[in-house]
């Protein structure tokens, strides 16, 4: 029977480790230059903006639809801009049917001043 290997011990594992970071961050250290730690040098010429497509895309969308207005105004018949009213679908009823409901005259104030009715004396 063969007998499982031994793990090492802790403090070798973390050696072992920190050795191998090292060796890579070493190996990609050499690979930068000062070559790839330089700026881009600045864009020469006239550069194109998105602000700049905007503003004329939405001139061109205003003048587009100020021509379209023209059109349909110009095009369209005058009877469109003036329409004759249109009538109703049944003419009005009125019904006579039933009479107007009476109503009690509504007392009137009179101009006299208000007696006065003394009390009746207790007997």
């Amino acid at each position: 029977m063969a007998t499982p290997p031994a793990t090492p011990p802790a403090e070798d594992r973390h050696a072992a480790t920190e050795a191998r970071l090292r060796a890579a961050l070493t190996a990609r250290a050499a690979q930068v230059t000062h070559h790839d730690l330089r700026r881009e040098p600045p864009p020469q010429g006239r550069a194109r903006s998105l602000r700049g497509l905007y503003g004329r895309g939405l001139a061109a969308l205003a003048v587009a639809a100020a021509v379209a207005a023209v059109c349909l105004l110009a095009l369209l018949p005058e009877s469109r801009l003036n329409p004759t009213p249109v009538q109703p679908a049944r003419p009005p009823a009125t019904t006579t049917d039933r009479p107007a409901p009476e109503q009690p005259p509504m007392p009137r104030p009179s101009a006299q001043t208000p007696r006065v009715v003394p009390p009746a004396p207790a007997d």
